[in-house]
Formats: structure tokens, sequence, C-alpha cells
């Protein structure tokens, strides 16, 4: 007779040992070069759906490794947490900014994960009786394992609100639109989206783009409100797979942009916002290699200007005008320049702004239509810091609203009047359990990498720390992205245990201009991963810290850097922090069926054409080169979820480490069930998982407090 169950459960055993990954024969030939990987079982064959007991059973397995190895350090996860959380002002709301006749704001309410979103009629003044509730995050996040709001956008006549909702971290987005008016939802519901939504056609229509089976934004939609969305009409269609679709409005709201890209050639067309219907007037045909993006400038008796933001002569970019009759006839406004790298512009109706950085630092200058050589720096108080343009939507004004912060200088929002040229402080982050800047000191080093270029380091410390302390190095080095100086209250856990923080600017990135960023990808890729350990040894050489107490973090491609650096040097760092890391590179450049794929090619290469890009991928890809060595301890994170990178590719690669090294150390995976590339949603649970990685760096370098 079989016995029944007993009525209360006794919780299960934590595991004595780490999970083994079984070994299954699997192989590829590519080039005539065969390749072995025994952990490809692990891709569940119905992914996205991902419903492999197997699979699903060994990634239990190593979540439970994972709890079972933290379980003794529980207490400093949580005194971390609480530290973290109490540099927060849970009850807190951005500065209202006017768009129309609407003052519009977020508020944080104490103890929410997640934002509510205000506007005022500015006639109201002051007069919080006449506050709008326009979206409620907290409501629609409740009882959500994740939660994501992307895309909003407020009808030109301020009475619809477009917005898109991710559950589940694979960032696919459904879109609602809600009437402001009545509170009421309307029934169009779009699923499926990823992009931004924008209004059209005298706010009667609705322009967004569907991610297609793979993932890929290959199309600008038109929806009509009220209709069946079977109804829609795509207004452009990308036939390209490595291209991605995006719309905006023009900075006057007279033109619908619809651009499309890969990661180093674009393409733009122009509609007029109020007929989507008309024939799109191309900008210039794409050609390889040259990328530019584009607005419209239409002033008082005048057919139209456009300015056109390109790399076409110089890498740094320049910025160009051209007839809107005539769009391809680009005449030069501001040369391109190896000092100035012009990252970006933005119009108004009586002046306009360029973004770029110098020596790497930000810079912002106000400009004049009828006065080019007319040049406005706005100038920070820091020597070094990180500044950009904030929430900007109004066509005609006379102050600018920026934001600005430092590794040791809170995020501050600022109004720059331009009459006098004066900055005005709006907020400065308020940090609720105390922070006194003069216990800190921030730097600027530029340390030599191996082939003699100077690679630029930000550090933050305390003043009082120990030289040859442990040490916090955090890289990323991929897709033209720079790392700024920014302001962290977390990290503030670290460095106030006698940790210094610092971020390698490397190759990769574009933090000193276009020529930077191209230094690190392709066949230069390995610029990046030594820049990294040349900067490590860098900071042990001028003593501050040594072999074996720096611990180094990055994610997705950063955790690709985490790889190599650890295949190559692995006795100079203590503890390893991988998120989400994009490890399996060869095997993820040779399936083109995979969402990212075939626009990451102009990155990385393409293996499947060409043997070179095959064997340099292969002879740096982590996974690839996992070998017999002794690697420092490892903490790696993924996401069920994850579009972006895979959740096999970490499991496959701490299952290879887990059978390929000959060190004792430890190696976690944790993997978030219910998210995606982001980790968890919300802002404390969030920190949560800062909380447990530096839990895990203080527990390996024996600096637990």
């Amino acid at each position: 007779m079989q016995a029944m169950a007993s009525s209360t459960q006794t919780p299960a055993a934590a595991p004595a040992t780490p999970p083994v990954a079984a070994k299954k024969p699997h192989s590829f030939t590519c080039h005539g070069i065969t390749v072995s990987d025994d952990y490809a079982w692990l891709r569940d064959p119905g992914y996205p759906e991902v419903t492999d007991r197997e699979v699903l059973a060994h990634l239990a397995a190593e979540n439970a490794w994972f709890e079972a190895r933290m379980e003794p350090h529980r207490p400093l996860v949580e005194t971390l947490f609480r530290e973290m959380r109490g540099r927060i002002k849970e009850a807190d709301r951005s500065v209202p900014q006017k768009d129309g006749d609407w003052l519009y704001w977020i508020e944080f309410e104490e103890g929410a994960e997640y934002k509510k979103w205000w506007r005022r009629p500015v006639a109201a003044g002051d007069d919080g009786n006449a506050d709008e509730l326009m979206l409620d995050e907290v409501s629609l996040a409740e009882g959500k394992e994740y939660f994501r709001l992307g895309a909003m956008s407020v009808s030109r006549d301020g009475r619809l609100l477009a917005y898109a909702v991710d559950d589940n971290g694979s960032e696919r987005f459904t879109a609602r639109i809600k009437d402001l008016a009545t509170g009421e939802l309307l029934p169009d519901a779009i699923p499926g989206t990823l992009s931004a939504l924008v209004w059209v056609a005298g706010d009667k229509g609705l322009v967004y783009s569907l991610a297609n089976e793979n993932w890929r934004t290959d199309n600008a939609r038109l929806h009509w409100l009220g209709q069946d969305i079977s109804s829609d009409i795509e207004l452009y269609h990308e036939d390209d797979e490595g291209f991605r679709v995006g719309s905006a409005l023009s900075a006057n709201e007279n033109w619908l942009i619809v651009g499309t890209s890969d990661h180093e050639t674009s393409e733009v067309r122009l509609i007029p916002a109020a007929d989507p219907l008309a024939a799109p007037i191309l900008v210039r045909p794409r050609q390889k290699g040259v990328e530019y993006d584009v607005d419209v400038r239409q002033a008082d008796g005048c057919d139209g200007t456009l300015f056109i933001h390109t790399n076409d002569t110089h890498e740094n970019f320049r910025l160009a005008t051209a007839p809107l009759d005539r769009p391809g006839e680009w005449t030069t406004l501001i040369a391109g320049s190896d000092a100035f790298y012009l990252t970006g512009f933005d119009l108004f109706r009586d002046f306009y702004v360029i973004e770029g950085r110098l020596a790497g630092l930000d810079r912002i200058e106000v400009r004049h239509y009828d006065d080019p050589a007319c040049r406005e720096p706005v100038t920070f108080p820091e020597a070094s810091y990180s500044a950009g343009m904030g929430d900007n939507p109004e066509w005609a004004v006379d102050r600018l609203r920026l934001s600005y912060e430092s590794m040791v200088s809170p995020a501050t929002v600022y109004d720059y009047h331009l009459a006098d040229r004066r900055l005005e402080v709006l907020k400065v982050q308020e940090i609720p359990s105390g922070y006194d800047a003069s216990l800190y000191r921030t730097e600027r080093l530029e340390i030599a990498a191996r082939d003699g270029t100077a690679i630029p380091v930000s550090i933050v410390m305390r003043r009082d720390r120990e030289s040859a302390g442990p040490l916090y190095l955090y890289g990323y080095g991929a897709y033209g992205i720079a790392i700024e100086p920014d302001f962290s209250t977390a990290r503030l856990s670290l460095v106030d245990r006698g940790f210094a923080y610092a971020i390698a600017h490397i190759r990769g990135g574009d933090d000193l201009g276009r020529a930077w960023y191209k230094a690190g990808k392709l066949e230069r890729r390995t610029n990046t991963f030594n820049d990294f350990v040349d900067v490590a040894k860098g900071l042990i050489e001028r003593g501050y810290t040594a072999a074996g107490r720096i611990a180094i973090s990055g994610g997705s491609a950063g955790g690709e850097l985490m790889g190599a650096v650890i295949n190559s040097d692995p006795h100079l760092f203590g503890a390893v922090a991988a998120h989400v890391p994009f490890v399996d590179v060869l095997a993820t450049m040779l399936d083109e069926s995979l969402p990212l794929t075939p626009g990451e090619w102009p990155e990385w290469g393409n293996p499947i054409e060409d043997r070179a890009a095959f064997e340099l991928i292969r002879s740096y890809s982590p996974y690839d080169q996992v070998k017999a060595l002794a690697y420092p301890p490892m903490l790696v994170t993924a996401g069920l979820n994850d579009p972006r990178v895979t959740y096999w590719e970490p499991a496959k690669w701490v299952a290879r480490l887990r059978e390929m090294k000959i060190d004792g150390n430890e190696l976690l995976l944790k993997t978030n069930m219910g998210a995606g590339h982001g980790g968890k949603s919300g802002r404390f649970e969030s920190l949560r998982e800062t909380a447990e990685e530096f839990a895990f760096i203080l527990w390996q370098l024996q600096a637990e407090q």
C-alpha cells in the first residue's frame, strides 16, 4: 500500500556539493574546424519557451547551491541592503517640467518599488488639488514577479496616454491607451511592441514597432485609434536582418522620423506627422559605415532645414545642414574634430545645443542659428563629472533642464538660464542616512596599456583609506558605450569599508571618441581585454591595491570581459561578479536565428562567412577558452527570460568551469527565473541583488564587516 504524504513538508536539505551538469557529446564544424560543446543541451529546443525538465532541474540545482553557500552570509546581505536602502529617499519626487499646458513629474511613495506619474495644469499654479494621477506603476505591478514600464507618450492635446508594459522580462511589451479625462483604458491593445510610441495625425494615430519572432524590430506600423490592430498599416519594412527600425517626432513635432540602422550604418526617412500615409522622404540612401541622424527646423518664412549628425567625413562626427526639399545636399555647419567628439544635438526654436566629449569629459554648448561662430559652453564646478541634457520637451524655451553628477557629488538637476548663462540648482539627490562629500576624494588617472596607449581610470575612495587596500574595478568596453564617472549611493557600502572603486575607460567604449570605440571592436577586440588587465596591473604598481585584492565586475558584454581576463590573468583577481555574461560568443555569432546575432556582426565579425573572424572570436570567447586553471571566486547571474544574453550562455560557462578548473574557490550561478537582462525589477529588489554581489565580494576578500 502506498504511504500517504504527510500534511507537513520537511524543508529540502541544503546541497552538500555543487551541481555537476551532464556531459552530452555534441559538436559542430565550420570552416573545416570542429568544435565540441558537451553542454549545448542546456539550450531548451523550445526556446523562448523554457519547459525542458532536465534544463529547469539543473538551473534549480544551481540556484539551490547559490542559496546554500550564501546562507551564512545572509546577515551581511541584509546589513548591506539596509545601508543601501537607507541612502534612498523613499518618498521622493522629480522636479516638475512644463510641457504645453501641463506640468509633469513622477513620485515614489514610502516603501514603494515603483513610480506614480503625475501632472497638473499650468494654470492651476501651486494648487495641489488640481494634481492628476496619470499612471500608477504600483497598481500595475501588483501581484507580478516582474514589472517594467517601457515607452510612454502623452498625446499633443493632453487627453490620451499611450504606455507599454513588460511583465516577465522578455522585453516584449504590450501597449495600451488610457483616456486621462475619464481614467478608462481604451480597447486598443498592441502586444509584442519593442519601440517608442509616437502620436501622429492629430492624435488619431499611433506609430510603433513590433518585435518579430526573432525579437527584431524590422518595421514601423501605424495604428488608428479605435480600429482593430489587424488593420494596422506598415509604414516601413526593413529587409536587412541586421538592421533595427525606430521612430520619433522632430523637435517641432511636425515630422515623423523613421530610422533604420545597425552598429555602423543608418538610413532615415521623414513623413509629415499630420499625414503619416504620405510618401516618405529618404534623406540619404544608406552607405556602409556611414551613420547619421536627423532633426528638422522650420522657422517662420522658410521651407525648412535639416540638421544632420553624421560620421561621413570624420569618425568623431560633424553637424551638417540641408534644405528640406534637397535632403541629400549636406553642408557642414560644425566640422568633425580629433579633439571634440560630437555625440548629439537638440534643436529649439531660437537656438540649438550640441553635446559631446572633450578629453573624455562631457561638454554641452549652446549655439545660435544667426551666429554660427558664437559658442556658449556650460561650465561645471568639478574637473571630472558626468553631465547631459535632461527632459526638455518644449520647442520655445529660455532655459534648459540639465543633469549633473560626479563620483563624489550626488545627482543634481539644474536649469540653465540662457539670458545670463546661469545655472540654477533645482534639486540635489538627498541621502537620508547622511553623506559628507568631504570624506571622499576622486581621481582621474592614465595608465599605460601594453601597446603604450594611455587608458583613463576614474577612482573614488575615502580620504583616510589605507594604500594597497581592496579595490573594485568595473569595466564594459563595447558598442561605443562610455561609462561615466557618475555617483552611486550603493557603492558607498564598499568604499566605506576601505575599498577604492575604479572605472576602467577601456577601448571598445567611446569614452575618448569614435576611434577609441573602433580600437576595441572586430579584429582589435582583444585591446579591450588587455586594457583592463593592464589597468589592474597599473593600479597595483601605483600602490592602490595588491594582486588578489581586486574584485572585478561587468555585465553583458562586460561579462564577456570578465570571462576573457580570468582566462588570461586569473591570479590578479580575488573575486569576480559576471552579470548576464555574453560568454558563448562563438556559438551565438554562428546562430543567425538568435535575436541579436545578425545585428551584432558589425561589432564582433561574421564567423559564418569569415574564417578569420571565426578564429579570432574562438580565440577569446570565454566559454571556448576555459582551461585547467585556478580561477578566482566567481558569482555569475542569468535571467531565464533574457532575450539579449540567453540564459544558457552563463549556464554552459559555469558547467564547463566546474569541469575544468583546478581550484577550490567558490563558483555560484544565480538564475532569475522570472526576469530578463536587467535582473529583478523594482528599486529595492534590484538593490538586494547588489547587496548579494557586495556580500560575495566582502566574503571572498575576507573583508566582511
